[in-house]
């Protein structure tokens, strides 16, 4: 089923949108939720907790990339999970936050809801312009949290490589966002 058609079931209320949704998405949200989590039950906890939010928010969000718009809201879920184990969480989930928080971390206040989307829209354009490689190996680091190890091999790098590209690419989201006005 199609992204539109889905998105019209949720609109009409019919829970067949949840089903469908969960066909078409459900390994795609996993896959992320057991990056973060690396726990079946807590992923396929915030998986299912994904559809409940999808259900409750559209409408009135209509999102135009449905994929993403139900990656994200497992995303946040998943981190806020994560969150909640504290440090004893540990792994390479919190060395991508600590490497991604060296960069984002700045003057924009939490309940700065306007500064945020802001800065992410900068982060955006900042994406959009980077070659497709080095824009899918940041993606896959700080968005999807993938392993080192695992960009490495989908890309057929070495992992040294892979650490190279993140931290260039880090340091290019720097110089951006610092030429863009915000406090790094």
């Amino acid at each position: 089923m199609k992204d539109h058609e889905i998105l019209n079931l949720y609109l009409a209320r019919d829970e067949r949108a949840l089903r469908e949704s969960s066909e078409k998405y459900g390994s795609y949200c996993h896959s992320i939720a057991q990056n973060i989590l690396h726990n079946l039950q807590d992923a396929e906890e915030c998986v299912n907790d994904t559809w409940l939010q999808a259900w409750v928010s559209i409408p009135p969000a209509r999102p135009v990339r449905l994929g993403q718009y139900l990656g994200g809201i497992t995303r946040h879920l998943s981190l806020d999970k994560y969150r909640q184990r504290g440090k004893a969480a540990g792994g390479d989930v919190t060395v991508a936050l600590d490497e991604i928080a060296q960069i984002v971390a700045s003057d924009v206040s939490v309940a700065d809801q306007a500064a945020q989307r802001e800065m992410l829209m900068a982060i955006d354009r900042f994406l959009w312009a980077l070659p497709e490689r080095e824009c899918n190996i940041f993606i896959r680091r700080y968005y999807h949290m993938d392993a080192i190890k695992q960009i490495a091999k989908r890309y057929g790098l070495r992992e040294t490589n892979v650490k190279k590209i993140l931290s260039r690419t880090r340091e290019k989201l720097r110089a951006y966002l610092e030429k863009e006005g915000w406090t790094i």
